[in-house]
């Protein structure tokens, strides 16, 4: 196929922002919680474009959107492209969204230039890949790549009502019929911003993603006794908060001796009872996000958080739960089709280099059942989860470009 082929990144930018008008915040941002009325919303929407586009459009029992072109081998499994259109609380415009939309702006694209490929097309929507309001993340592309039983993800409960997955899944008329496990790729690439600054602070066009780091979830619960502030000594009491700051403490120190790769975060979720301000705290709810290249440096990270918790429960005398609730093992992405990602840079003469991921992505998963690589494009000052999270026009035309001869590249030319 000729190098001279493009996107349209005018079409590609204009969908992103249709996009992001809903659930649009004050500051530029986007707010389109998984299964929320605002992802029925940009799910509707995208599948009106995939019908514009002649693509057949089936859901399966999680929800994920399958948009197919077909090929001239028909029987044959698709090229998978694809990513989320849910987002963060009050997130950006482009994590997740970008790689729905580029990949479907791929198959616009061919169909301005009537191209059929020999192998059909697929463009993907993965519910819940944030994580934000049903825990944890990835949680539809992980059960497609057998990490997570179908039953309880379906089970899930949102933070804010308390519905599961599937009372969501109905409500807002997304609980397809199709078995999760039933597609199959023969390959599949997402792209992505990168979330993180090399790309932007360098000067490179392209990220070709080779591997990503893996990650713990824990939800921890430390359980003391809640008494008045005044008339409770200092000596004996049981103040779970206290506890909590001790493990804030202590997972930045553990990080920090596996420096620099190491990432460990406290937070995010945080419920503190009872809410007064002249009670001892008596039950602390939170969280714990650690993150590693090496499963074995992973393993060492969740054996030193473990130890920590024990010791400050024993130490102040709490009740101590911790569990973890999501482990996703690091991963190395198929040779092949990092292969061929490199191949469209080079033939379109981007720069590019090669990234490990710190963030995870519903392409962890989808490498359990098929050869997958990623494609990252720049983003401002590597910020994401963010409202201000921003990506020029030309840059997310170039990563585009590149997704499009990659996917030729191995889905084939048929005319």
């Amino acid at each position: 196929m000729s190098e001279e082929l493009r996107i349209n990144g005018r079409r590609l930018w204009n969908s992103i922002m249709e996009m992001a008008e809903i659930g649009a915040t004050a500051n530029g941002g986007s707010h389109r919680l998984t299964l929320s009325d605002e992802d029925r919303a940009g799910r509707d929407l995208f599948a009106s474009w995939c019908a514009e586009a002649g693509l057949s459009l089936t859901i399966d029992e999680m929800g994920d959107m399958f948009a197919r072109r077909a090929g001239r081998d028909k029987d044959n499994a698709p090229v998978g492209m694809g990513s989320h259109l849910d987002t963060q609380p009050y997130g950006g415009r482009f994590d997740g969204v970008f790689g729905v939309l580029a990949g479907l702006e791929v198959i616009r694209t061919l169909n301005d230039h009537d191209i059929t490929t020999s192998l059909p097309l697929a463009v993907v929507n993965w519910t819940n890949e944030e994580g934000a309001r049903f825990a944890p993340a990835m949680l539809a592309s992980g059960v497609y790549g057998g990490v997570f039983e179908l039953d309880w993800a379906q089970s899930r409960a949102a933070v804010d009502t308390g519905a599961t997955v599937l009372d969501e899944l109905k409500r807002i008329g997304y609980h397809g019929d199709r078995s999760i496990g039933e597609q199959e790729f023969t390959t599949f690439f997402e792209c992505h911003i990168e979330q993180g600054p090399i790309l932007d602070s360098e000067g490179i066009a392209v990220g070709v993603v080779n591997a990503a780091q893996g990650f713990r979830w824990y939800d921890i619960t430390l359980e003391g006794f809640p008494s008045h502030t005044g008339s409770t000594p200092m000596v004996g009491r049981r103040n779970a908060l206290l506890g909590m700051a001790k493990v804030v403490q202590a997972v930045d120190d553990i990080v920090h001796e596996h420096a620099p790769l190491a990432r460990g975060t406290v937070g995010g979720q945080v419920e503190v009872a009872p809410s007064s301000r002249n009670v001892i705290p008596g039950t602390v709810n939170f969280t714990v996000d650690m993150r590693h290249p090496s499963a074995e440096t992973l393993a060492a990270l969740d054996a030193s958080l473990r130890a920590v918790c024990e010791e400050v429960a024993e130490e102040i005398g709490l009740d101590l739960s911790l569990e973890q609730i999501s482990y996703t093992e690091p991963v190395a992405f198929d040779e092949g089709c990092v292969a061929a990602l490199k191949r469209a840079c080079e033939g379109l003469g981007l720069s590019h280099t090669t990234i490990t991921s710190g963030a995870g992505h519903d392409a962890c998963y989808i490498a359990n059942r098929c050869p997958t690589a990623m494609l990252f494009a720049p983003c401002k000052d590597g910020i994401s989860h963010h409202e201000s999270e921003s990506a020029e026009p030309e840059d997310l035309e170039a990563v585009c470009n590149v997704l499009l001869h990659a996917a030729l590249d191995v889905a084939g030319v048929a005319n």
